[in-house]
């Protein structure tokens, strides 16, 4: 499998449960702080690793769900927020198990996140049987840092959907297929290097042994006069510069639609755009980032043109609100008339959906980034038209 993203592995439990030393026997350092006082983590704790017969994964160490201290409820809240951006749950218990391990396995399933239970200490305290049929529990002792249970129950519970699908073109292109991706060099390009999703989209192309050409818009039209590729994929703020170029019977995409299709919900968003019209005065939209980087340049994606796209596409003067990098999403969701995603090329496939999925239940509209951008542009059958076949 091509593991294109780290797998967020989420360790939880009461306080003084030895989570921390969980996560450093893991790691083989000290990545978390551990003392015998209750409440030692306060705030999620990662660490990013490769871990030998799994791969990359990100640990998230996280405070103990029974903090009842002043800032208790803000802890076990950043807990929760944490819970619903893991692909995998170890719930750890020590000599008791009850209330709080119950309500942890009972979220999980809700939120369909995988897990399992870690008796810790259990050199110290008996085993405690889980009163939850089917579920496992693996026996650990940080004392004897054996981790070879723990890792082989990791293996089997982690689900393959935590590293993305194999193949971004999901069969759109085979094997020497020639796929055209316009890759814009200008002020928002990242000095020596190109963006995460176009590196992986040539990675995706190399995996199915396609032909892939990477162009500026100012070379397409000159290439499109000689060859007729399988597909075109374009950065969707060019979307008006070439689809002039590309001939009708040529499909075309962009690469934030591809990882709409990878990483989100794709039918939410296909069903979510068209609310675009509907946008009155006044109406407050959600642009969601889910990265960081810098936002100095006056011509950033999601502050400045979807917002502009939007306003003029609609003739309505809209209020929007940026949340980035995976901050939580604000209580008050049925304000927002419209959310808008990213491509989500820095986080899990499971992160996403799980956002997604609270702001169509608040009944929240949900777009993506390039799916509003052909829209604004009047070509959005067109550049998903090929994934309706």
């Amino acid at each position: 499998m091509v593991k294109l993203n780290r797998a967020h592995i989420g360790i939880f439990g009461r306080m003084n449960v030895g989570k921390s030393s969980l996560i450093n026997a893991l790691t083989g350092q000290e990545t978390a702080l551990v003392a015998a006082v209750p409440g030692t983590t306060t705030d999620p704790v990662k660490k990013i690793m490769e871990i030998l017969g799994i791969g990359p994964v990100t640990l998230v160490d996280t405070a103990g769900l029974d903090d009842v201290s002043d800032l208790g409820p803000q802890r076990v809240a950043k807990t929760q927020e944490a819970l619903r951006q893991c692909d995998l749950a170890l719930i750890v218990f020590a000599d008791a198990f009850g209330s709080y391990e119950k309500e942890l396995a009972a979220q999980c399933r809700a939120q369909h996140t995988p897990f399992f239970f870690v008796h810790n200490k259990s050199d110290l305290f008996p085993a405690v049987a889980p009163e939850l049929e089917g579920t496992e529990v693996v026996e650990f002792s940080c004392r004897g840092a054996d981790t070879a249970d723990l890792l082989s129950a990791i293996l089997r519970t982690l689900p393959p959907s935590a590293y993305a699908p194999d193949d971004i073109f999901g069969g759109l292109v085979g094997e020497n297929d020639e796929v055209v991706l316009v890759m814009p060099i200008d002020a928002s390009a990242p000095e020596g290097r190109i963006i995460l999703p176009q590196v992986q989209a040539v990675r995706g192309l190399l995996d199915v042994r396609a032909v892939g050409i990477c162009l500026q818009p100012s070379q397409l039209a000159g290439w499109l006069k000689k060859h007729t590729p399988q597909l075109v994929v374009t950065d969707s703020q060019a979307f008006a510069q070439v689809s002039a170029w590309v001939p009708p019977q040529v499909p075309l995409t962009s690469f934030s639609i591809l990882f709409s299709r990878l990483k989100g919900d794709f039918g939410l968003f296909l069903q979510g755009t068209p609310q675009i019209d509907n946008l009155q005065d006044g109406d407050r939209v959600l642009i969601l980032e889910s990265c960081s980087h810098s936002v100095n340049k006056c011509d950033d994606i999601g502050r400045v043109k979807i917002p502009a796209w939007l306003q003029k596409k609609t003739g309505k003067k809209l209020q929007f609100e940026v949340l980035a990098n995976l901050d939580p999403l604000p209580e008050n969701l049925a304000d927002y008339k419209l959310a808008i995603q990213c491509g989500g090329c820095m986080v899990t496939r499971r992160q996403i959906l799980n956002r997604v999925a609270r702001l169509a239940a608040a009944g929240v509209p949900v777009s993506n980034y390039g799916m509003s951008i052909a829209w604004c542009t009047g070509i959005f059958d067109r550049v998903t038209e090929i994934f309706r076949r």
